[in-house]
């Protein structure tokens, strides 16, 4: 519906109104609260990426292939790509807002031939990715507390991973009770979210520079054109891997797509959230990797070796002190946090959008707003669930951990690309919303998926030649397990979605029908 003819409502807010009829058009009706306005929507993009946080998670996994050159240039080749996908996902975004998402968009765009499978297959894939992205988060905050507590024992202590699983479920629990809070709460903390994000990196970007000893400073030809590979791969290939660190960093595309149905002005809130969001997070990431580049000396592999187990905490140690470190990590510990809940929140909408269309197993069950808060409660308590269990496997090694938390990434990519393809080859009509890429828009959509089906398959590899059990990259069967179940459950015998399920369900039709048939209760509970 066009912004120049709003229909009112009874508290006179017509971009409600429109947003309403927007949601309307695609089939729901509105049952989550309207109270994101664009501002808070960037907010929660921004903060669920924010640099110093995803830097610190990350930064394990740029260093070893290539040193300084690859944590700058390979942060800025990725840097290019990923503001490809996040306009390819924005044009997505701005034609149909809704929670569902990517399996929505997989539906509306695909041949109807593969339109059921490939909804159901990008559905569990989405929502799977997104709750070991929470998982990965979750283990990153437990993990920057630990490393406080080393250095701040001055390495008397030395954390268990039993340890670090007890801090780890404290801290989902406390993600979970955030996360359930009304929608207004949420969104009203964003744009102090969003400042202490800013003012963490500010902090570091200037103070950092400043404390630096003087035989930690590196020159610029260092920082910009020394290359150290660490790893048995080809000094090419090695560098391919560096991007790993900011495709971690920087994801979570259709994060805020699952809150447009609790955006105001939808259409318009979540492209531009998710592309200036995104990219404000590349640009300050940037920026940190070169500051960190230019006051970690050039002992490389003294910084990986810490019994600290944290790369950017060793380097801000030497750079600030011991005092001048815990004082800056307590406050990317908040953040880190912070984006846990921001990532819990938008994989309970995700969950709820896919109880909603019947889909998700205990549909029945998950599909509920909480009467008090008006939100998905039922979904983020499942969240928090599944990742509890998910985190268990940490006490399996290093191995099984790494390809736990690579799912985040490559399910992502898998589950972005298919909708994206499928706009372009589906042979379905695309009505474009406000944010349209016009004559890019194909050559973009393109590019974006050859770049996540390649990484994709990077994401993949192990971290050195010739792996052993210990070394092996086992995420591609963690994925393949994954897509595995989901088809199977789909062509189960009797049971399976094959046999029943019919890509999104329109719950406005079914409203009407109630009122007209009186068949509502027993339609809803067929869903």
């Amino acid at each position: 519906m066009s912004s120049d003819s709003p229909l009112p409502t009874s508290n006179g807010d017509s971009k409600s109104a429109d947003d309403t009829t927007i949601l309307a058009s695609l089939g729901y009706k509105q049952e989550l609260k309207r109270h994101f306005t664009i501002l808070e929507l960037f907010g929660f993009s921004f903060s669920l990426n924010a640099a110093a946080p995803a830097v610190a998670a990350t930064l394990y996994y740029s260093i070893p292939y290539g040193g300084s050159s690859a944590m700058v240039w390979g942060w800025a080749v990725s840097s290019l790509f990923i503001m490809i996908i996040a306009m390819a996902m924005a044009e997505l975004g701005s034609a149909a807002p809704t929670s569902g998402g990517i399996y929505y968009w997989t539906y509306n765009y695909s041949s109807p031939r593969y339109r059921n499978i490939l909804c159901w297959i990008v559905g569990y894939i989405n929502t799977i990715t997104y709750i070991s992205g929470v998982a990965g988060s979750t283990f990153a905050s437990a993990s920057a507390i630990m490393a406080a507590a080393t250095i701040g024992s001055d390495g008397r202590f030395i954390p268990t991973i039993y340890q670090t699983y007890g801090v780890f479920i404290g801290i989902l629990v406390t993600c979970a009770v955030f996360a359930s809070c009304a929608t207004r709460a949420l969104a009203r903390v964003q744009n102090c979210i969003t400042a202490l994000n800013i003012i963490l990196v500010l902090v570091i970007l200037i103070g950092m520079p400043a404390a630096t000893p003087a035989e930690l400073k590196n020159t610029a030809k260092y920082v910009f054109g020394h290359f150290e590979n660490l790893t048995p791969w080809p000094n090419g290939y090695a560098f391919i891997l560096s991007f790993l660190a900011p495709l971690w960093a920087v994801g979570g595309f259709d994060s805020g797509v699952h809150i447009s149905e609790e955006a105001l002005n939808a259409n318009v809130a979540v492209p531009w959230a998710m592309v200036s969001a995104l990219g404000v997070d590349c640009t300050i990431g940037f920026a940190f990797q070169i500051a960190l580049a230019f006051c970690m000396g050039t002992d490389t592999i003294d910084i990986l070796s810490s019994p600290v187990q944290q790369p950017l905490s060793t380097i801000l140690l030497n750079s600030l002190g011991k005092k001048g470190f815990l004082a800056v990590w307590t406050f990317i510990f908040i953040a880190l946090y912070l984006g846990s809940v921001e990532l819990m929140v938008a994989t309970s909408r995700q969950i709820f959008a896919f109880s909603r269309d019947g889909a998700l197993i205990f549909s029945p069950f998950l599909y509920n707003i909480n009467p008090t808060t008006g939100t998905p409660v039922r979904g983020v308590l499942f969240t928090a669930i599944c990742v509890a269990l998910l985190g268990l496997v940490t006490f399996a090694g290093p191995a099984a951990t790494g390809a736990i938390f690579s799912l985040g990434v490559v399910g992502q990519y898998t589950a972005n690309s298919v909708p994206i393809a499928a706009r372009v080859f589906g042979g379905q009509p695309f009505v474009p919303g406000p944010f349209s890429l016009g004559a890019f828009s194909i050559p973009i959509a393109l590019t974006a998926v050859v770049w996540m089906l390649f990484m994709t398959v990077v994401l993949m590899f192990p971290s050195a030649p010739d792996p052993t059990a210990m070394t092996m990259n086992y995420t591609s069967v963690v994925f393949g397990g994954v897509l595995l179940l989901s088809v199977g459950y789909y062509y189960l015998p009797m049971y399976g979605g094959v046999h029943w399920f019919r890509g999104p369900i329109a719950n406005v039709e079914l409203r009407k029908a109630a009122e007209e048939k009186d068949v509502y209760e027993g339609s809803t509970e067929k869903i």
